[in-house]
């Protein structure tokens, strides 16, 4: 990456991810660096949606039935919540912050080529009316920052890797970032690589599913601490059955959301859970060993080999692990005992000085300074993109 700019900038990250639960603001300074920029967190605030908004922000996801309309207007009515998560981040940090980066709701992605009007092509949507933002925050605002990575033929996700490889690359040391938003998204940081050394793609479910059971069979909107799941007892047979879906099995890069692991997928998931057992704790239980046993597959099969072939005297390797799922405890625990079993030391974000709900707002921060700048943003080894493009569309106030 050649940066020609000198100038470091205060950017808030805004990002609401495919859980659907708030919106996570990172004021960041970034600034270039003799390699690659560097990227401070200055500070983080979340804010949760209301319970309309959610439900309308759910409804609209992968929607089978929607309207123009609806869509119109959630897209407009969350520019406004945007605009504002970011003034009142901005006021309790006091910070001030010099352009916004927004990566927006996403209500459809389809990161695999298929046919449409006699076309193959990719989709994805986000949502956020980025002229709202500017103008009720009178900042300049980079959005829309999948498509352009599409266009060139990648999956347009994962995004996330440019961060993990200016902030966490080692020279010595293999490196997993796994973070644990609704998807679970690994990047594999061979020791001592350059950026064409970078693997990352989405392994499957990370809270998706477990909050789906929780919300089918409890009627709450999560597992905290993963007290319900610890009590249950893991159902093989739905587990054995479920990782023999295609998608588990597919070569990076891929990437994937509520359109594989939706509410669709966790009706049934729960069905077949109740076949085999009336205690609810034990499908809460089974749905986040899916979580675990489809993250240590994924390294097994994708990184650990991808690891050999780039970096075969790193001294160690440590799976860091950022999003609102590191702070399950009892998921977090299970990612320990696993990866112990092969050697691979599980810490979080937060022991690199980044909050573990920060990171992925951290991330578009640094991605809408890279646009700002006329500079690429993807990593084409991550998403599968034939070329480096200048991600997002830039809204002036």
């Amino acid at each position: 990456m050649k940066i020609t700019t000198t100038k470091s900038m205060i950017v808030a990250g805004v990002m609401s991810g495919t859980s659907a639960d708030g919106v996570d603001v990172a004021i960041c300074k970034v600034a270039p660096g003799k390699v690659t920029p560097s990227v401070k967190v200055l500070g983080h605030r979340g804010f949760a949606y209301d319970k309309k908004l959610r439900a309308a922000v759910l409804a609209a996801m992968d929607a089978k039935r929607t309207s123009t309309a609806e869509l119109a207007r959630l897209s407009w009515r969350l520019g406004e919540v945007y605009a504002e998560c970011v003034a009142k981040a901005a006021k309790e940090l006091k910070l001030k912050p010099q352009l916004v980066a927004c990566h927006g709701q996403t209500v459809y992605h389809q990161g695999a080529a298929e046919k449409y009007l006699g076309k193959a092509l990719r989709a994805t949507w986000q949502i956020g009316e980025a002229a709202v933002i500017a103008e009720k925050l009178r900042l300049p605002v980079v959005s829309d920052f999948r498509p352009a990575d599409m266009a060139a033929s990648g999956q347009g996700a994962p995004l996330v890797p440019m961060l993990d490889y200016c902030v966490f690359r080692h020279a010595k040391e293999n490196r997993i970032l796994l973070n644990l938003g609704g998807i679970a998204n690994m990047t594999a940081l061979p020791a001592g690589c350059g950026v064409n050394d970078v693997m990352a793609f989405d392994s499957g479910p990370a809270n998706m599913v477990m909050d789906a059971c929780m919300q089918q069979l409890y009627g709450k909107r999560f597992d905290r601490d993963g007290s319900v799941a610890s009590r249950g007892r893991v159902l093989s047979e739905v587990l054995e059955r479920t990782m023999k879906m295609k998608y588990f099995s597919a070569l990076p890069p891929k990437s994937c959301g509520r359109e594989e692991f939706g509410a669709d997928f966790a009706a049934d998931f729960v069905k077949q859970c109740k076949k085999l057992s009336a205690r609810k704790e034990d499908a809460v239980a089974t749905a986040m060993e899916l979580t675990v046993i489809s993250i240590f597959a994924a390294y097994v099969r994708f990184c650990w080999p991808h690891f050999g072939q780039r970096a075969p005297l790193a001294r160690a390797t440590k799976l860091v692990v950022g999003g609102g799922g590191a702070k399950n405890a009892r998921l977090m625990e299970r990612l320990q005992a696993r990866f112990a079993t092969i050697g691979v030391k599980v810490l979080t974000t937060a022991e690199a000085g980044i909050d573990v709900e920060a990171k992925e707002a951290a991330a578009f921060a640094l991605l809408g300074w890279l646009t700002w700048h006329g500079l690429p943003g993807n990593v084409p080894s991550a998403t599968g993109a034939k070329r480096a493009v200048i991600l997002g569309k830039v809204t002036r106030a």
